[in-house]
């Protein structure tokens, strides 16, 4: 299956593989959280979209212990559906 690009959506498609590359490498030396939290998600995701994708199994909610404890989400992980469904708009 081929699949042509113009100009335009390549150079999207390699802007957002750059971004995430440096988030990555940001995330793993520290110098941003790999985790938010349930309200910076909503934030920045919005709540209707962080719900949707964790009810379709596309994002994972991660706990640090039982019960009461609040649950965070992989910065990286949100990140990447979130230019996934973006890239979709454009191709």
């Amino acid at each position: 299956m081929n699949i042509l690009l113009t100009d335009h959506q390549l150079s999207i498609l390699l802007r957002d593989a750059a971004e995430m590359g440096a988030k990555l490498a940001l995330a793993r030396t520290g110098k941003i959280k790999q985790y938010m939290n349930k309200s910076e998600a909503y934030r920045i995701y919005g709540r209707a979209n962080i719900e949707h994708w964790i009810d379709q199994g596309l994002l994972t909610r991660r706990k640090d212990g039982n019960y009461s404890a609040a649950w965070r989400i992989d910065r990286i992980e949100a990140e990447t559906i979130r230019k996934s469904l973006d890239a979709l708009l454009y191709i």
